[in-house]
């Protein structure tokens, strides 16, 4: 079935450039137009989101990347900074979660290295190249999105009262930038000149360049400035002063590296996705309840959908939040979790009616670990039904993404999903023009946790790229930033475009919904029993079938979950496809 499409799917035979920012789908595209390749280009809108949604991710947070070269196999490029080595539970008695602004939660930014390292393995393009829209976007000026604007807005008295040097960026004047003005960071432009100029002065030839940067930022003058700022104590957003764990022997001793994609076959096709780190197998555990449920049956803009996709999410991510972390730490029974026996086990909880327990389950026998949470509404300063991060007056942060895709004609495939480094929650570095990350936030205290901190372990985060092969060659590049949502609004999208008969325009477009009957990853940890979020676009009929299910609903703006974009390459024809998010006027695709 066709459905509504607010544009038309691109199609062309060039190359094809989305993400959640305009500028950065323009970037890549001119990167391509210059002869550079899919990775150049996804580089170069790495680096470009960072100066234009400084709110959603910045220099010092982290991505998780899934590459697909032509010919070649997929692989995960991890830019996931583990925890310091001083991160152990007592360096945080007296508190009974993980702050989640500040500097003591930072772990090792790796954001930089890991688009570095896809530029010199896979790339074409010199540095400079791939720097110079970050540059020029960072020192002339780019748009201030409404989003922006109302961030900064949120914790304008941390910034005036607890980091002066924040308010000295983005607050011009004294005066929060209103939506629409160009906004400047001078001195971020100054950090990656002054890389590249160091980089290039050491010699040799692209790859030698590359590595050279690569050097400056973790034993150089970027990681002496990050070592120096956290050699002292730092308020966080609520203005307890804290030390950060961070060192410059953290920095120098970690660098992004490659990992094989999980997997698993669907539809005829293998979908990849990152290991247990991240929640990425999350979304193949729901593959797999969908086979068990004959979900792709369904009229996927139907009630029924809807409740099937929503009762197999609850059991996913309940496993999720009992058995996933760092699997160089613990032992996450992937295997078991994504059996085709274990998901028509767990398929057999799913009846007729909402569920309104968090049931993980015992993948190979093994006892799931039970989360303490809060049960929503019971907590300031949090909203649920958006889907979109929120941040109090303490500055706390719970988070949120970009989203990047390319492919390019030769078959060349990347789908990135850059994360942390928020503007609001954490104070800008003065000498460097950006804050570091808090993802050391998602790491648990409580020692049953197979999540709980440790010395050099990543936290178990919510980014979550996805790639799909056919036959070896890559077909699609998916995803969405939005913390908990990414593995459910993706996986709607995905079995629409699978099973729906639509384009991925219309899928994109199509009603979105995700439930919020999950642990949180962010503070405060919430959880909210049955709660089904839902565009009202879905129409009464299907509200009112969902909620006679019993599903708690909410309903939400018309257009406001979910910020999907998507690139496709047809391995039999060469025709390429795109599409982007429109809610928020922001996203957009570009191609030819």
């Amino acid at each position: 079935m066709a459905g509504f499409s607010t544009r038309p799917e691109l199609r062309g035979t060039f190359g094809m450039a989305a993400s959640t920012h305009w500028i950065a789908s323009a970037v890549g595209m001119g990167v391509l137009e210059r002869g550079g390749n899919a990775f150049d280009a996804a580089v170069a809108m790495g680096f470009t989101l960072q100066v234009v949604e400084p709110h959603l991710n910045g220099p010092g947070g982290e991505v998780p990347i899934i590459v697909k070269p032509a010919g070649g196999e997929p692989a995960v490029l991890c830019g996931q900074g583990p925890a310091p080595a001083a991160a152990v539970p007592e360096a945080f008695a007296g508190m009974d979660r993980i702050p989640g602004s500040g500097v003591l939660p930072a772990t090792v930014p790796g954001a930089f290295d890991a688009w570095l390292l896809l530029a010199r393995d896979h790339g074409t393009l010199p540095l400079r190249e791939l720097l110079e829209p970050a540059i020029g976007y960072a020192r002339s000026g780019y748009p201030v999105l409404p989003q922006i604007a109302a961030k900064i807005a949120e914790v304008q008295e941390v910034f005036t009262g607890l980091w002066p040097s924040s308010a000295a960026l983005w607050l011009p004047g004294g005066r929060v930038p209103e939506a629409g003005t160009m906004h400047r960071n001078p001195v971020l432009a100054d950090t990656y000149r002054r890389l590249v100029e160091e980089a290039e002065a050491a010699g040799g030839g692209r790859e030698a360049v590359i590595d050279a940067a690569r050097r400056a930022w973790r034993e150089g003058f970027v990681a002496e400035a990050i070592a120096e700022f956290c050699s002292r104590p730092v308020p966080s957003g609520s203005g307890e002063p804290h030390r950060a764990l961070l060192t410059a022997d953290d920095l120098a001793g970690w660098s992004a590296g490659y990992e094989e994609t999980v997997r698993i076959e669907y539809a005829g096709m293998t979908v990849h996705k990152t290991g247990p780190w991240g929640q990425g197998p999350v979304f193949l555990q729901q593959l797999r309840l969908a086979e068990a449920l004959g979900t792709g049956s369904a009229d996927v803009l139907s009630a029924d959908f809807v409740h099937l996709v929503t009762e197999a999410a609850k059991l996913a991510f309940a496993d999720r939040d009992a058995h996933y972390a760092d699997p160089l730490f613990a032992d996450v029974p992937l295997e078991a979790l994504l059996s085709p026996g274990y998901a028509a086990e767990r398929a057999a909880l799913v009846g007729a009616e909402a569920s309104m327990e968090l049931r993980p389950g015992s993948p190979a026998g093994r006892a799931p670990f039970i989360p303490e949470l809060t049960v929503a509404g019971t907590a300031p300063g949090t909203d649920r039904t958006n889907g979109e991060p929120t941040v109090d007056r303490a500055g706390t942060q719970r988070g949120d993404t970009c989203h990047l895709d390319v492919v390019d004609s030769a078959g060349n495939m990347v789908a990135a999903t850059p994360s942390g480094g928020w503007l609001a929650s954490s104070p800008v570095i003065p000498a460097l023009g950006f804050p570091l990350g808090t993802r050391g936030q998602m790491f648990w205290l409580d020692p049953r946790s197979p999540g709980v901190i440790a010395p050099g372990k990543r936290p178990r985060t919510t980014l979550t790229p996805t790639l799909v092969t056919r036959d070896g060659e890559g077909v699609t590049a998916l995803g969405t930033p939005g913390g908990d949502q990414q593995d459910q609004w993706s996986l709607t999208f995905f079995l629409r475009l699978v099973h729906g008969g639509m384009d991925i325009q219309e899928a994109i477009d199509a009603p979105m919904f995700h439930t919020n009957a999950l642990a949180g990853s962010f503070f405060p940890r919430e959880i909210a029993p049955g709660e089904l979020v839902v565009e009202e676009r879905i129409g009464a009929p299907a509200l009112a079938e969902l909620r006679r299910r019993g599903h708690r609903v909410v309903v939400s703006d018309p257009w406001s979950l979910g910020r999907l974009s998507a690139v496709a390459r047809d391995p039999e024809t060469g025709v390429l496809r795109a599409g982007a998010n429109p809610r928020g006027m922001q996203g957009y695709a570009v191609g030819r």
